[in-house]
């Protein structure tokens, strides 16, 4: 269950990068989604992503972070990437992958960077929450920031 002392990783290295953030926790053993997360957290919906990886050409993957409201647009999504086509990872491929299990999937501090896309709408926001890369435990940050930290930019992601 979630905890006040509870520090996960990418809570760890956003204090090692000495980028400022809030963090939020809510009660959950299991994955819920995102509309659930930002209703038990009292957030609105458009403030709240998930972090969702596909695969490109063969062993090319890229992550897209894109509000919990909306749907993924694979064609918007390749067009980003610079791929004909993407197609979302298997859930069993997550945490092989990541490192990162489904509904605790983080942009930040996966086993290997990953190309990254954020919905352009996060632009509009003064903050953006999204997974602190564990089930029940989220963190809230300038979407500036984090473009920063993971070297990544925006784009039309959604349907």
């Amino acid at each position: 269950m979630a905890g006040k002392n509870v520090k996960t990783n990418v809570m760890r290295l956003l204090d090692q990068a000495h980028i400022e953030h809030k963090e939020h926790m809510y009660e959950s053993r299991d994955a819920v989604s995102g509309v659930e997360v930002a209703r038990m957290l009292g957030l609105d919906p458009a403030k709240v992503f998930k972090t969702l990886v596909t695969e490109g050409a063969p062993r090319r993957y890229f992550v897209f972070v894109i509000p919990v409201a909306e749907e993924l647009d694979l064609k918007k999504a390749a067009k980003a990437a610079g791929e004909k086509s993407i197609a979302m990872i298997k859930s069993k491929d997550l945490l092989p992958l990541t490192g990162y299990v489904h509904g605790g999937c983080s942009p930040i501090g996966m086993k290997k960077p990953f190309p990254t896309f954020i919905h352009e709408s996060c632009l509009a926001l003064d903050t953006m929450i999204f997974s602190a890369g564990k089930i029940g435990y989220q963190v809230e940050l300038p979407p500036q920031a984090l473009m920063d930290y993971i070297g990544c930019g925006t784009a039309d992601l959604i349907k």
